[in-house]
């Protein structure tokens, strides 16, 4: 760092301008400060400063639409943007328009010094991307740091063709990522095509993604274009790759290898200009280890991970998602609702274990089905418990052992209206796992004490301590 380094500063808020004048005073830096754009313009094209930092809306002029008016006549001083309409879109035309950073609002003051320190140390240019034309809706609703982290990386790999990695629970919006990629990506005039490979027979994966010649296979009468070749020159949107069998996940790692496939049948290499984005809402490592997937293949597809995360996570932008929703309903014809502030109270205290979707659905379900306009704790209240109920008669047939505890803690223990769950939680729940547990693993082995306690890993005087405490009955040589 040096100390005659001077950052000029924009920003029409004073309590953020002094803010950062007392922070980046004390880190040794020279800091001049300024209200609007047309004092930042004018420091800029005297020659002044080593390196910007601006608002996006201020009183005369965009911050955003200052950013090339710099580059052109100072292409190596570096803009960093801050801003308070913390969206996706934000972030990506801060990023198009050669900011060298982007950083929502309110910022973390040891972030943004070392990204200060960073920008400053760094001699490469800034390299902008072909600006977008229309303001189009955003794919991508929440103003969250976990989503602010999610915008920014987006942002940095819209001018990439980089290999990318969406996980996350069901629901979370994987596919709404992915397109956004897409959709304000270089390959944005190109087709965007989605495959999920849950939704394939095993059998038929490898011609649905590389094709097929007439005769490859039985009821092959002609030649079947896969799904490489629809999505030439745009992205392919591989979902659920944690399902793909084995052999087409051979075929798959080859496409990324080499860059070109043939179809099924057929023996011209036919070359792959794809984007790949694949997602899962499955742990891939896990599967590695246990043989289903290609570790190989996993590092390909793992250039870039994202992670989504799930909807309790991100409780904070519950609020503006109802909000959406509900706008959305009334653009099809269903009228819009608000929601009474205690109603809001019990969704931020759900689990949404269906994440965004469930969400979703339940907005939807509210708008069309409620006859008043605002709508009360008691409907939201009542539409989640059938909502649980529902689901917990019927589990998904991937429920791991994980799931299933959580589902049933939820809808045991913490799903009430009158607070929470009485003390000795712990006590109860694993006095309730170990009953069955022990019955049913004494019942395996007829009754055999010292074989069942070598499969529970336990020392045989403290199983038969248990079976004394839970009062569980041996009958020795039934099954």
């Amino acid at each position: 760092m040096s100390a005659a380094s001077t950052i000029l500063v924009a920003d029409d808020d004073r309590a953020i301008r002094t803010v950062l004048e007392r922070a980046l005073t004390r880190e040794g830096y020279d800091v001049r400060l300024t209200s609007n754009a047309r004092t930042l313009w004018s420091w800029v094209a005297d020659g002044e400063g080593d390196l910007v930092i601006s608002d996006v809306v201020m009183p005369d002029e965009n911050g955003l639409d200052l950013i090339p008016r710099i580059r052109e006549i100072r292409p190596d001083l570096k803009v960093i943007i801050m801003s308070a309409q913390s969206t996706l879109l934000t972030a990506v035309k801060a990023n198009e328009r050669g900011a060298y950073e982007y950083l929502p609002k309110p910022f973390d003051l040891k972030e943004l010094i070392s990204v200060i320190e960073r920008a400053l140390q760094d001699p490469s240019e800034v390299h902008t991307n072909a600006p977008l034309d229309t303001e189009e809706k955003l794919p991508l609703i929440g103003r969250s740091v976990a989503m602010q982290n999610i915008y920014r990386v987006l942002a940095r790999l819209m001018a990439t063709d980089l290999t990318v990695l969406i996980t996350g629970e069901s629901g979370t919006g994987k596919e709404l990522v992915a397109r956004a990629l897409h959709d304000y990506g270089k390959r944005r005039n190109g087709p965007f095509v989605a495959i999920n490979m849950a939704a394939i027979p095993r059998d038929l994966v490898e011609a649905e993604l590389f094709g097929h010649e007439r005769g490859a296979f039985t009821g092959a009468t002609g030649r079947g274009v896969g799904r490489f070749e629809q999505a030439q020159r745009g992205t392919l949107f591989l979902d659920e790759i944690g399902d793909m069998p084995l052999d087409a996940q051979t075929r798959l790692l080859r496409v990324l290898q080499d860059g070109e496939y043939t179809t099924v049948g057929g023996r011209t290499p036919i070359k792959a200009d794809v984007r790949i984005v694949a997602a899962t809402h499955r742990d891939l490592g896990r599967q590695v280890k246990q043989g289903y997937f290609r570790e190989d293949l996993y590092y390909r597809l793992n250039v870039v991970p994202i992670r989504l995360p799930p909807l309790r996570e991100r409780v904070e932008d519950l609020p503006e998602l109802v909000e959406h929703f509900f706008a959305r309903g009334a653009e099809t014809g269903l009228p819009f609702k608000t929601l009474e502030p205690a109603a809001m109270d019990i969704m931020l205290r759900h689990r949404w274990s269906g994440n965004v979707r469930e969400l979703e659905n339940l907005v939807q379900r509210l708008a069309a089905l409620c006859a008043d306009d605002t709508i009360s704790a008691e409907i939201v209240s009542n539409e989640l418990a059938e909502a649980v109920a529902t689901v917990s008669d019927a589990p998904g047939d991937d429920e791991t052992m994980s799931e299933a505890i959580e589902r049933h803690l939820e809808q045991s223990f913490f799903n009430h209206e009158d607070g929470l769950p009485s003390n000795g939680l712990y006590s109860r729940v694993l006095h309730e796992m170990e009953r069955p547990l022990i019955s049913m693993t004494l019942a395996a082995t007829r009754g055999n004490q010292i074989k069942a306690a070598e499969i529970l890993g336990l020392n045989r005087n403290t199983l038969r301590k248990k079976i004394r405490e839970l009062d569980i009955e041996v009958v020795r040589g039934a099954r």
